[in-house]
């Protein structure tokens, strides 16, 4: 059989040693951040606007928005046909054109079957209602 190694003891790790790990630690984290001094609003995002408290007084300058951040919000949240000329998936091909290929007469017997009720209909609707009244559901 093999003989066991021995265990290596690590010595405990001193501040410095701690301190020079830490520093070298974030000397890389600062080399790969990017700072961000523009922020915008994403317009394809729907916002949740938080109203303000009833009692607060609103100054002129408030309410007073840019028509130009207004107008991408409602481009941005526009249906895609008045935002494209044309469709830009396959799924959005199916209802772009939603305006019918035939005008629908309702007076044509033919294609238009409106509902109708028979006597039992009436019965089982008026039972129905009255069940439902009980609350016997």
């Amino acid at each position: 059989m093999a003989k066991p190694s021995k265990a290596i003891e690590k010595e405990p790790v001193d501040m410095v040693h701690q301190n020079a790990f830490l520093m070298e630690t974030i000397r890389k984290e600062q080399q790969h951040q990017k700072l961000y001094t523009e922020f915008k609003i994403n317009p394809f995002k729907k916002l949740h606007v938080i109203p303000d408290k009833p009692t607060a007084r609103k100054t002129q300058e408030e309410d007073e928005a840019d028509p130009a951040f207004q107008d991408i919000i409602r481009k941005a949240l526009s249906e895609p046909s008045k935002k494209y000329t044309r469709p830009m998936t396959e799924a959005q091909e199916i209802g772009w054109i939603y305006t019918p290929l035939i005008v629908s007469d309702r007076s044509d017997r033919r294609l238009n079957f409106p509902r109708q009720t028979c006597e039992i209909t009436k019965y089982m609707e008026a039972a129905w209602s009255l069940k439902e009244q009980s609350g016997k559901l």
